[in-house]
């Protein structure tokens, strides 16, 4: 072996070899989640209480950094830029696999510049009002109540190309009615205007609406579920209720930057299915009305390329536009 190519090998195995002891030696500081929309929505009520648990594990601060904008994807941008050092991860949600079919210039792929690490919970979407604005006490009444005033109602989303946005298209396509769309920040945002009356109802993830619920500040008339949730048992599914085939769920998953080191992508994918695994966190999941979801690695990238599909169609025949 010449000597330029044996300098060259020794390199590569030097460098092979310091990036084995730093993956070795993770976490040695602090870990930030890059949440893309405001606090207090349905992805701070998994992801808060998941990187609590990682700091137990990991004995190393867990941080969440939420940065919201443009639909979840003014954060997922910023999470693609970060450094793959294996110090910033990316709690995104299925507005994530929306994106691609309502903005048609972002600037990072979610396949291709991120490395999918698992999805961390699935809550059903439920149909919520506002009791002091909306006197329908049922699904058949408030969609009477939107065919008799077309545009008449509001409701509110996490902002254009959420799931909370493509709820409500689907829910209109199957009933046949026109509601006016109200887009904010976040659901952190949106649930609060919905609660103080500024909006007639949400199509909201039960992640983030369980808690006023249970308080009485909305009604929650239908869940978009096949089975009725342990967390509102008294609540009818939308098929009860009359709507056939509304079925949505709020998945939300953790991804690393792509080229995040092997060696940490899988030890964080294992800390992640191990508490996961912790009482804590099944107890907290089922309050938000959530189970707790055993999809990893490659099987969640297969099925966030099965929600890019799912979710383009729906896009499609709504004839959903970026509001500007």
């Amino acid at each position: 072996m010449g000597l330029a190519k044996s300098f060259l090998v020794g390199i590569v195995a030097a460098v092979a070899a310091a990036g084995g002891a730093e993956a070795d030696a993770w976490p040695q500081r602090s870990i930030t989640f890059i949440v893309p929309f405001a606090a207090g929505g349905g992805t701070d009520a998994f992801a808060r209480p998941l990187a609590q648990q990682l700091d137990n594990q990991l004995k190393v601060r867990v941080l969440i950094e939420n940065r919201a904008g443009a639909g979840g994807t003014a954060g997922a941008s910023a999470a693609a830029r970060a450094t793959p050092d294996g110090y910033t991860f990316f709690v995104g949600a299925t507005h994530h696999a929306i994106a691609p079919a309502i903005y048609p210039n972002l600037s990072y792929d979610l396949e291709r510049d991120f490395i999918p690490i698992a999805m961390i919970s699935r809550p059903p979407h439920v149909v919520v009002v506002n009791p002091k604005r909306v006197t329908a006490r049922t699904l058949g009444e408030l969609i009477a109540a939107a065919k008799a005033n077309p545009d008449g109602l509001t409701y509110a989303s996490a902002g254009v190309g959420t799931t909370h946005h493509l709820a409500a298209e689907l829910f209109k396509l199957l009933t046949a009615t026109k509601i006016r769309h109200v887009p904010y920040r976040g659901a952190g945002p949106a649930m609060q205007d919905l609660v103080a009356g500024q909006v007639d109802m949400a199509f909201d993830g039960l992640g983030s609406s369980a808690g006023q619920i249970s308080g009485g500040y909305i009604n929650a008339l239908a869940v978009a579920a096949p089975s009725r949730n342990p967390a509102i048992p008294n609540v009818p599914t939308a098929a009860e209720a009359g709507v056939q085939g509304y079925d949505v769920a709020t998945w939300y998953g953790i991804w690393a930057p792509r080229g995040t080191p092997a060696e940490i992508v899988e030890k964080m994918r294992a800390e992640v299915g191990k508490a996961l695994d912790t009482a804590y966190i099944k107890e907290t999941w089922e309050r938000n009305g959530s189970d707790v979801p055993k999809v990893a690695g490659d099987a969640f990238g297969a099925f966030v390329t099965s929600e890019i599909a799912r979710w383009g169609k729906v896009v499609r025949e709504a004839g959903v536009k970026i509001e500007q």
